[in-house]
């Protein structure tokens, strides 16, 4: 066990766990990119922290962790202690210390970033709860006192998965539905095996089941149950949908059999690879599978630079792809993905060609693929986010060579008909309006019909993980306000 200096910072540099080796990778291995640290390499890398007082990291990360705190239980060795307190504000922290962009986040943040290298702190928290959950640590709810109230929750993503968490912890029993056949949404079907072992969120279904949570699957809210029935059975009900309305280029020939759409892709190529059925039920909104074609020996250009266009190149070097070039509309600085999945799709043989356009996706005779006509760009005015738009250039246009192109521009929410028939408002863009949106005197995450709470990409449009996990996280607390239950110091601190 190491035992803290003041500059075991300057000492001891920082380090991730050991990755799979690159010819894995490019071969076609789907594990977890990153092993796990052994106790007393955590143990190091966690005693790197400052402690620094003022801890920007904490700050930073959405769910505000309580970070430099478990650090030093970790290096004191106290693992279920850190676990516990891991817990107190994350209830995934498993699955955000492994699919968050920490770079961007809290590590982005830490005080040592600049200069000697950020404490490790996503693998820590990997580390943490897998090992605890190793040992057989479970959350302890011997005091909680069962309440008699009974909530639904539509949606067993990461918001969904939160909530749930939460209100039971409340004592309140939480019953979640989902039209999936496994639990986690875009954590199982979504996020590449190589980020996220399904392993991972069977454990967590395992927890969450032993802490009283009930789990409906394959049932589809609007067809196998109406909302309506819902509202009658249950005290609230929790809307954690998730974001899949495909955000629609418009680009000529975006309509060719080559052309895929990224989350399609992802979730049939996700099916594939961990044994399901590539024919189950499509994902919300597309009626039809999307069939992945035979990737091998060819080009693949991917068209977004976000975290699901890592997600897309990453993949499409693990089916064999000739080659992978992900074309940006902006320049690298202003790319919306992780630098560190950007590093490692780049160390992986990707291609990167920034400031290109792309106007239209080019075939011969036959529909075939043959490349994605773009034209160069420069950056141009702040748009309404504050980010500088991308201007044409004239006279720059060019072809990137293509067999086959997979288009990852984004998602956004889309209110079901069930919803909105029911009174349920949305904003133009989609968004269900909750809290103060919703109407004066609206609790946080409530919408315009009172016993209807939603949060996650549904209310917030496409976004990280760790930030649904905050909005399904304190969207129960908004719940037992309503219900008029008192929380644990964790749900009302929160």
């Amino acid at each position: 066990m190491s035992k803290k200096h003041a500059f075991q910072f300057v000492e001891l540099q920082r380090e991730m766990p050991r990755k799979v080796a690159l010819e894995l990778r490019t071969g076609g291995d789907w594990n977890e990119l990153y092993g796990r640290f052994e106790r007393d390499n955590a143990a190091q890398q966690a005693g790197r922290c400052l402690d620094c007082g003022n801890p920007y990291c904490e700050a930073k990360c959405p769910v505000h962790n309580y970070i430099p705190n478990w650090l030093r239980l970790v290096e004191e060795g106290r693992l279920i202690e850190a676990a516990e307190l891991c817990h107190e504000t994350n209830p995934l922290p498993e699955m955000c210390g492994r699919v968050c962009p920490q770079d961007r986040l809290c590590e982005g943040a830490c005080t040592l970033e600049d200069g000697f290298g950020a404490v490790t702190i996503g693998a820590v928290e990997k580390f943490i709860v897998d090992s605890a959950f190793a040992q057989g640590w479970r959350p302890d709810l011997s005091k909680v006192v069962a309440t008699g109230k009974r909530v639904a929750v539509v949606g067993a993503g990461p918001a969904g998965l939160s909530c749930a968490d939460r209100l039971v912890r409340s004592g309140i029993q939480a019953t979640v539905f989902d039209r999936y056949e496994q639990i986690g949404g875009l954590l199982q079907f979504g996020i590449p095996s190589f980020k996220l072992d399904k392993s991972v969120v069977a454990t967590r279904r395992n927890v969450l089941e032993g802490m009283g949570v009930q789990f409906r699957l394959g049932v589809e809210i609007g067809v196998d149950v109406s909302l309506e029935q819902l509202l009658q059975e249950f005290d609230a009900v929790f809307l954690g949908l998730g974001a899949y309305r495909y955000t629609d280029g418009g680009l000529p020939g975006q309509d060719l059999r080559a052309v895929l759409p990224a989350l399609p892709f992802l979730v049939n190529n996700g099916r594939l690879v961990t044994g399901l059925d590539p024919q189950g039920k499509p994902i919300a909104g597309w009626e039809d599978h999307v069939e992945i074609p035979d990737l091998h020996g060819k080009r693949v250009v991917v068209l977004g630079g976000g975290d699901t266009g890592m997600d897309c190149v990453r993949s499409s070097i693990r089916l064999g792809a000739a080659s992978v070039t992900c074309a940006y509309r902006r320049d690298e600085a202003n790319m919306p993905g992780s630098a560190r999945e950007v590093a490692n799709a780049r160390e992986e043989g990707v291609s990167f060609l920034f400031n290109r356009q792309p106007l239209s996706v080019e075939s011969d005779a036959d529909g075939n693929v043959t490349g994605v006509r773009v034209v160069e760009t420069t950056l141009g005015e702040p748009d309404a986010r504050g980010r500088r738009n991308a201007v044409a250039i004239p006279g720059s246009e060019s072809t990137i060579a293509a067999d086959v192109v997979i288009i990852a521009f984004g998602f956004s929410p889309e209110l079901p008909e069930w919803l909105s028939e029911v009174g349920v408002e949305a904003n133009p863009n989609g968004r269900i309006r909750v809290g103060i949106d919703a109407g004066e005197g609206v609790l946080p995450y409530q919408t315009t019909r009172p016993k209807l709470f939603a949060g996650g990409d549904v209310v917030r449009g496409a976004d990280l993980v760790v930030t649904a996990v905050q909005e399904g996280r304190d969207a129960a607390a908004s719940i037992a306000r309503l219900l008029r239950i008192p929380g644990r110091s964790a749900l009302d601190n929160a």
